[in-house]
């Protein structure tokens, strides 16, 4: 690892490790206590500018702290990356001088939650099919419509949301708004009951006449769809760090499990302990995949490809370590509440979100017969 990262990196990585250990619970509820953890320590905004309130670290800082978060507890770790990623960054990228001083040091501070609305019944892996339909008013938009599986919904302060000004213009019509919690005409479904990261509260937001004053509307009519495709790369870098917490929660958990048993017939013990010698394996080069992504992305170099193959090989790991590791564990460690139950349930999510694993193997071949 010292031949990857950088000491400062390194020194980096150990605060997360610790942060993480001895700060973070994993209770049942939204891990309100968790964010404001993070928050006293700056770390909602841990990539965001210095002159935006945040700590001014770069991308593959960020990376390192989420996998150390989502090691501990995968839900606060998806909720600080979309927070970050989705939240936040198409505000510092996009923004106004206006709109940057109103919301980013909230953000940044993590007095702020920011979310990302663009899935919709219809509009998943195919987001130029959103029907969320924005009409122009004198003094703004009215907006009506409703998105599906929003991560921090009815929880966040912020949401930047993607609606039509012309549907039949295609991905032309999408536009980007920053829609606050309170407007008017706003509403969050319940809490869907999901397999895994449950104390992330992910709802339905129903928009009914809502009004959008024009001073909300981020960047230009017409740019959403390149607003919200610009930030596909570093989301799904942000993912596969998930991921690499995930597999090293599975793996470091039975490693103490096979150190403790004595099962008296050491071929046994010896295929267990293999089997775990080549989760590590892999574990270290999903870790040199998903580091590769982030200092191509926190460089400014294209990196599609290489944030997708991350996704894969880091999420596809989380999932199949889980699994291998109850193998190994036995039944006496594969409850419905325990923690590799909890792993692989968590895990399982990583492989959809943000574009499935299928998208992004589509992604992967695109690049290479360009």
């Amino acid at each position: 690892m010292k031949l990857i990262l950088s000491d400062r990196h390194l020194k980096k990585k150990q605060e997360f490790t610790s942060f993480a250990d001895q700060e973070l619970d994993n209770g049942a509820e939204f891990p309100r206590r968790n964010l404001r953890k993070a928050a006293e320590r700056g770390l909602m905004g841990l990539p965001i500018p210095v002159e935006h309130g945040g700590r001014g670290e770069d991308f593959l800082t960020y990376i390192l702290l989420l996998e150390e978060v989502s090691r501990v507890c995968a839900s606060t770790g998806v909720i600080i990356a979309v927070h970050t990623s989705v939240g936040t960054f198409p505000l510092l990228y996009y923004g106004s001088k206006t709109q940057k001083e109103k919301y980013l040091p909230g953000l940044a501070g993590g007095t702020l939650l920011g979310a990302f609305a663009l899935t919709e019944t219809g509009a998943g892996s195919d987001a130029s099919a959103l029907s969320t339909k924005a009409e122009t008013r004198e003094e703004g938009y009215i907006l009506n419509g409703s998105k599906m599986f929003i991560t921090s919904g009815g929880e966040a302060d912020l949401y930047t949301l993607f609606a039509t000004v012309d549907r039949s213009a295609g991905r032309r019509g999408i536009t980007a708004f920053l829609v606050e919690n309170n407007f008017q005409g706003l509403s969050a479904g319940p809490p869907e009951l999901k397999m895994g990261l449950k104390r992330s509260s992910t709802t339905e937001l129903r928009l009914d006449n809502m009004p959008v004053p024009s001073a909300n509307l981020l960047g230009k009519e017409g740019e959403g769809f390149n607003i919200a495709m610009s930030l596909l790369d570093g989301g799904r870098i942000g993912i596969a760090a998930q991921g690499l917490g995930l597999a090293r929660a599975s793996i470091e958990y039975t490693r103490l499990v096979l150190k403790k048993r004595d099962t008296g017939k050491p071929g046994t013990a010896r295929d267990a302990a293999c089997l775990l010698a080549e989760l590590e394996t892999r574990l270290e080069a999903a870790r040199l995949l998903t580091y590769r992504a982030a200092v191509m992305k926190g460089n400014g170099l294209r990196c599609s490809a290489e944030a997708s193959m991350a996704k894969i090989f880091a999420t596809d790991l989380a999932v199949g370590a889980a699994v291998k590791c109850m193998d190994i564990c036995g039944i006496a460690h594969c409850s419905a509440e325990g923690k590799l139950a909890r792993y692989f349930c968590d895990a399982k999510a990583t492989q959809i979100y943000e574009g499935t694993n299928q998208i992004q193997r589509i992604v992967v071949a695109r690049e290479m017969l360009k």
